[in-house]
């Protein structure tokens, strides 16, 4: 009997379910994207109902146009969109708030309180993050102050929190019927209530923001069985395997070797960079994080580079603005023009995040003049995400020491030939697309098939990766270090908008 493994992809715009066979292939695959939620400016919210119908929904249609039955299924794992925090009843079941998404911005208050007693950088040690918004920890801070009885259910158990993992293992895994409450680490790492050295809840940091540890789920290695689905759709699988969405893409780049690095390019653009089994701590505005950890063995750490808005500023040109009817036209225009027209754009919505880790920066598109048209927009628009990952792994060349030789990449924009081209010409290295870009969901079937013995062992997940494209360096070096002293200028002109 031929049998495959799945992987669950919940993004921050969408939910996917995708069955790889053993060579990483698809073999079926199904989509829904869900309502984004704005109560207020800087405020993002996801509906976890609606999260969890999608899901069982790409399941079935999934499994149902492939003609699959679980039998059919070695295992399934999870790969899902980071620091998103979640609250709920563990009696009911139900969300005791929308989930607060990691874009959200809520806790920005907080986070001012921090930087003017200077302390932004005081929990580095322990967890590699500096003191932020993105992170859960503030998040979960936030519904148990605002959320009325939140705290005292979270203090006695009767409340649970997680990120978009934890919620679907335990709905899946019986729910409000003996679901099982658990994380991985690389999901636990980006709380920011997680000792990176000892893989575990660290109780000052509890402390430091009020978290009872009775709300909190296991912590897990990202390769192992957490349990059975109970779920008639996938009744009996292996939930096998978790990664927070871009420790999943590393995986699925194969990137295992210290100094190999991926970008993914979605809502936001992430970078992370394998440094071994020991934890690089950031001096250059990075973030030290867990890459993953498979079964028993030692963990993998990753320095990483966040960019709030990649894939979201092209959506805005479509949504907010009508610059364009869809995503995909965005190549189109932007070729209409020759160069950028001396134009930029900072989409700095809710603040820069690496390297710059600056709350109070809002976008700017600057360099206008009468010249500049809405193709010159559209290109700086793609440009935008291009010299923000350089801005990165400048900063990861600089905290590692290693000279970074070609970039990896995946992810929704990859396809674009242009962005992908003024990439490699704006960091003057190779950028490589693989065969297969749906590198987050394959990473986290990897995980799971590695732990039902599906796979081997890495040389097998090797052997799948190859190459679709080599975009290779054409502009000068006096070229780029124009284009890159303008961008300078332009991100200087977003900062200090926010008082």
């Amino acid at each position: 009997m031929t049998r495959y493994v799945g992987a669950i992809d919940q993004g921050t715009t969408s939910t996917r379910f995708i069955v790889f066979d053993r060579g990483g292939h698809i073999v079926a695959s199904a989509q829904r994207e869900h309502a984004q939620i704005f109560p207020r400016p800087g405020w993002v919210e996801h509906d976890g109902a609606e999260i969890l119908d999608n899901t069982r929904t790409v399941i079935t249609e999934a499994m149902q146009s492939a003609r699959l039955q679980p039998r059919d299924l070695a295992a399934i794992g999870i790969t899902n969109q980071r620091e998103t925090t979640l609250l709920w009843d563990r009696r009911t079941g139900k969300a005791l708030h929308n989930a607060l998404v990691w874009q959200d911005t809520r806790a920005n208050d907080v986070v001012a309180a921090y930087a003017a007693r200077g302390e932004l950088d005081r929990l580095r040690e322990k967890t590699g993050l500096p003191i932020a918004s993105y992170f859960s920890a503030l998040k979960l801070q936030w519904l148990l102050r605002e959320v009325p009885g939140a705290a005292d259910l979270a203090a006695s158990g009767e409340a649970l929190f997680g990120t978009v993992d934890s919620w679907l293992v335990w709905n899946l895994t019986g729910g409000a019927r003996g679901g099982v409450h658990v994380t991985d680490v690389t999901n636990a790492s980006r709380t920011q209530l997680m000792n990176l050295a000892t893989l575990d809840w660290d109780e000052e940091l509890l402390r430091e923001f009020a978290i009872p540890r009775a709300v909190l789920p296991r912590i897990a290695s990202s390769s192992e069985v957490y349990g059975i689905a109970g779920d008639r759709l996938l009744e009996g699988v292996a939930i096998a395997g978790i990664l927070g969405d871009q420790q999943a893409a590393l995986v699925g780049q194969t990137c295992f070797e210290p100094g190999e690095v991926k970008n993914t390019y979605g809502t936001g653009c992430f970078l992370l960079m394998n440094t071994g089994t020991s934890p690089v701590r950031s001096q250059a505005g990075l973030i030290s994080t867990v890459a993953y950890r498979f079964g028993t063995e030692k963990p993998c750490y990753a320095l990483e580079g966040s960019i709030a808005i990649a894939g979201a500023l092209v959506q805005w040109l479509r949504d907010n603005v009508g610059l364009i009817e869809r995503s995909a036209d965005v190549e189109a225009l932007a070729l209409e023009a020759e160069d950028n027209g001396d134009v930029y754009f900072v989409p700095a919505f809710s603040g820069l995040y690496a390297p710059y880790w600056r709350p109070d920066a809002r976008g700017v598109i600057a360099g206008l003049t009468r010249f500049a048209t809405r193709a010159h927009i559209a290109r700086a628009a793609l440009e935008a995400t291009a010299y923000q990952t350089r801005d990165v792994l400048r900063a990861m060349a600089q905290d590692s020491g290693i000279a970074i030789t070609e970039l990896r990449v995946d992810g929704g924009m990859v396809g674009n030939e242009m962005l992908m081209q003024f990439q490699a010409d704006i960091l003057g290295l190779d950028v490589v697309r693989p065969r297969m870009i749906e590198t987050t969901a394959l990473g986290a079937a990897y995980a799971a098939g590695l732990a039902v013995d599906y796979w081997r062992g890495r040389e097998d997940l090797v052997a799948n990766w190859g190459v679709d494209k080599r975009f290779v360096a054409r502009m000068s070096e006096e070229r780029r270090v124009a284009l890159c002293l303008a961008w300078k200028k332009a991100v200087e002109r977003s900062l200090g908008w926010v008082s």
